[in-house]
Formats: C-alpha cells, structure tokens, sequence
C-alpha cells in the first residue's frame, strides 16, 4: 500500500464530510458511543464501518488476502526466528484429524482431504534492548535469532498463537504487535503459525496445520530450533478466527482423548517416533469467532460499539470474482462446505463437550460475537472447566489490536499475561467474571455461572440452523456467499 502523503489525501479527501459529521456529533455528545468512546476511537471505528460495510467497493478475495498477508519487515522491539518444519513421513496425524472429523459429524458433511505440507511459523519474542525503529540483526541466521530470544525469556511460558483474518486473512508476519504484547506481558515465547487459509485451503487444512504446530512443539522435528516444550508449558492463544483455531485444536484433542483407552494418554506416530498427545495448559481466547453460521442475536444487536457489519447488512453485497473465489467447484462459505458449516470443528459453538477441558480465559468487548462466547463460557463452566472472563465496556471487536490510545488495551494484555503465567505455573484457577468500564477501567463482578447471557443451550442448534439455511438459500439463489464472511476479522 502507498503510504505517501499524496496517497493518504487521497484516500482521506472523500471521506471529508463523515469524518467532519463525526466529530460534530461526538463533540455535541449527539452520538449514542460519546460518552463512552474519545473522538480518536468515534474515527477510527467510522472508518472501518465505512470500509466493511455494504456500500463498500466491490474488492476481490485474493486482492484482500494478498495486501494483509505481506511482510512489513522485522523491526523495533520484536524478535522473529523464521521456521519451515519437514512434513513426517508416516501419515498417522493426519489420518487422526480425518477420524475424528468423522466420528463428531453426522455423516452428511462433505469436506475435501488435505494434504500435509510443511509446517511454517515464526518464533516471535520480546527484544528488550532494541529502539522502536531499530532493524533486526542481519548477520544472525534463524536459529540464532531464536537462541538470542529465548535468552530473554523470563517465564516458561510458550504460547501457540493463531492469527484472526476470517480464516482467509492476515498472517504471522501481520500479527507481529500482537505476539510481541504477548511475549512482553508473559515473559515467554511466542510459536505464531502460518495455517493454509481459505479459500485455497479450505476446511480442515487449518486445523491440520495447527494439530501439527502443537505436535511439533511437543515433539519437535529434526529441523526445528526448539527442545520439547512440556504441554504444561504450552497455551494455545488467538483473536477472532484465530480463537476458532484454538477451539476447534481444542475440541479435536478433547476428542482424540475421549477415543482413547479408559486412563490411557492417547498416542500418535509422529516422525518416526510414537508420542503421546496431552492436553494444554490452557487456553487465551481474544473475540473469539465460535458460529461461523452467524446466528445468535448478538450478530444484529451488537452493532452499537462494533464496526463489523451484520449480515442483514451485506445481504446484496458481492465479492467481484478472482482466480480464488468463486470457488470450482462452487461452495457455500469461503472456509467449508455448506453441509459442514454446524460441525463442531468448524464451528466449536456446536460442540456439547467441553468437560475435562483446561482453564479458558476471555476477552470479549461489548460486540457481536459476545453472545457465543458468552454461551461457550457459560456451558464450559457448567461441565466442570474454570473460566476467567473480562468483559470491556463499549469495546468493538478485538479492539486491543486496533485501537492502542484506549485505556483498556494495555489492560487487556496484563489480562492475557497473568492469566498464562498462572495456569503455566499451576495456580490453581477459579471461576471468576468482570466487566471493566470504558473510560475509568471500574471493575464489577460478573455472575460466570450463570449471568453472562440468558441464551440456553438446548436453543443454540435452533439459531445455528436458521443461519446455516440463510446460507445455503443464499448460495441457491447464486449470490456470492463471499459477502458473509468478507466482513469477519
């Protein structure tokens, strides 16, 4: 993207008038967010609901994943460590994704079978010493790089990081300001992975690619930089889609452990070598994306403080074609099938077993995903699992990641650190909710049990289903079902 002045005027000039409109009404306190938002965030959330929204310019999908996958540089106080793990020889991995695919469906999904390929991620940490716009070091190979991050390791904490992009966008090199906060705040180390995204991989080549990112810390190849990292050192961790990787690498190795022997660890081969597949430490989940059918009411009602544009809003919307979408043969959603769109892996809202699972941290703003998160914590916490949950006041989407002037996302990120500090360190984890006030971070207590949402569980299939059929009719009608997801980051 040109950066230029003459290129920001550009892009800035025709939005003159709302960006004048704005301020006008945020500074008469005539908007429905000025008490709760400064004029900075009004704009920047404006913007973005212009730019998403459905009288945006008709944009090509591969044009859109092509700009937000580029590689800005590596600079400032961030170290990156490149790595391209070698596929494993023998096929058993895979061949377990495939089986538990098939044994938590119904039988009538259709999905295509990836093939493995090699596993590519960064190794990302804090580089203290370095000045905001200082270069990395170019004499050092990647593996010195890595040896030079892990010296300023300060906890044991590993965090395996999945990116948000509606699991077609973004990448690890894009998700850098993201991994370097998390690594700063744990003390530890980041695994951020580069998982095939749709359209090109749809359903289930990400999660193949994030079983193996967990196996290869576990278990490391030959090639890799890195010793075994113990599951009790290890958090899965993402925004957005990237908590639709996580829960869904969640469910699947819930479910692998539930096929297994009565007490038994489940086993795999893996390079060569049988080793075994616990659980991890935890799990820190940022607006997590869990109903890839869109479908609970928070979808249409939580427009107020989010910047995501419901579906009643691209209804009409279409994507201009590309060489990647439509796909061929045709399908309903970017990321899978339309018959596969309620499958507990693709959409984690739909998976009823949660029980056994490790400590799951939220934080959700008050947006349009709040409901399915909401009901995700709540049907965790009544199986047994502890949940810690923090809930911003008037905060959009993911907003730690896009709005830095506000004072709730340096809290955020203190938030997150704690939480995989303690369960790295074996604290032991208790059931606890709070809701923390825009402008004045006033913390309140939440009821986690049973006061995050009056949604019922057994009402759930019901909503999904009705945004499946949404879906699906719109597919039949052969309009562009591109326009659903484009939104979603």
């Amino acid at each position: 993207m040109d950066a230029s002045p003459s290129a920001l005027m550009k892009l800035l000039l025709p939005k003159a008038p709302f960006l004048m409109k704005t301020a006008l009404w945020h500074g008469l306190s005539m908007s429905p967010t000025s008490s709760k938002w400064d004029l900075r965030t009004a704009i920047t959330v404006g913007m973005l609901r212009e730019m998403m929204g459905p009288n945006s310019p008709a944009t090509p999908i591969s044009k859109v994943q092509g700009f937000t996958i580029k590689d800005p540089g590596v600079k400032g106080k961030v170290w990156v460590s490149k790595v391209k793990l070698s596929v494993p020889e023998e096929d058993d991995a895979r061949q377990l994704v495939f089986k538990a695919i098939n044994d938590m469906g119904t039988g009538g999904e259709t999905w295509t079978e990836p093939e493995n390929r090699p596993l590519e991620a960064e190794w990302n940490g804090y580089r203290a010493s370095a000045k905001d716009d200082e270069p990395e070091p170019a004499s050092l190979s990647e593996q010195e790089k890595y040896d030079a991050l892990k010296k300023e390791t300060t906890s044991k904490v590993t965090t395996l990081y999945f990116h948000g992009g509606a699991m077609y966008l973004l990448d690890p090199a894009t998700s850098r300001p993201i991994t370097t906060k998390l690594a700063r705040e744990t003390g530890g180390r980041v695994f951020s992975v580069r998982y095939r995204l749709s359209p090109q991989g749809p359903f289930p080549a990400a999660l193949l690619d994030c079983f193996t990112a967990y196996l290869s810390l576990l278990h490391p190849p030959p090639d890799a930089p890195h010793s075994p990292i113990p599951a009790s050192e290890i958090v899965f961790s993402g925004d957005s889609a990237g908590g639709m990787c996580c829960t869904a690498l969640l469910q699947l190795l819930l479910q692998i452990h539930r096929s297994a022997q009565e007490g038994r660890m489940p086993t795999v081969k893996f390079h060569g070598k049988e080793v075994e597949i616990p659980l991890p430490a935890g799990v820190a989940l940022t607006s997590p994306w869990l109903d890839i059918t869109r479908s609970l009411p928070s979808i249409e009602a939580g427009v107020v403080y989010d910047y995501l544009p419901p579906p009643s809003a691209v209804e009409k919307r279409q994507v201009a074609p590309c060489e990647i979408w439509p796909a061929k043969p045709p399908r309903a959603d970017l990321y899978c099938e339309g018959s596969s769109l309620m499958h507990p892996l693709v959409s984690p809202l739909a998976a009823k077993d949660w029980s056994k699972s490790p400590p799951l941290f939220f934080s959700v703003g008050e947006e349009m995903l709040r409901d399915e998160d909401a009901v995700l914590a709540q049907r965790c916490i009544a199986q047994g699992v502890k949940v810690v949950w923090r809930e911003f006041e008037a905060m959009p989407h993911c907003f730690a990641m896009l709005l830095e002037n506000v004072n709730a996302t340096p809290l955020h990120y203190k938030e997150i650190g704690a939480f995989c500090r303690d369960v790295v360190e074996g604290k032991a984890m208790q059931n606890n909710g709070i809701r923390i006030a825009a402008k004045t971070l006033v913390r309140s207590d939440l009821d986690v049990r049973n006061g995050l949402t009056e949604i019922r569980d057994d009402e759930i299939e019901g909503y999904m289903n009705t945004g499946k059929e949404r879906i699906e009719k719109k597919f039949k009608r052969g309009e562009d079902p591109g326009s659903e997801t484009k939104p979603m980051l």
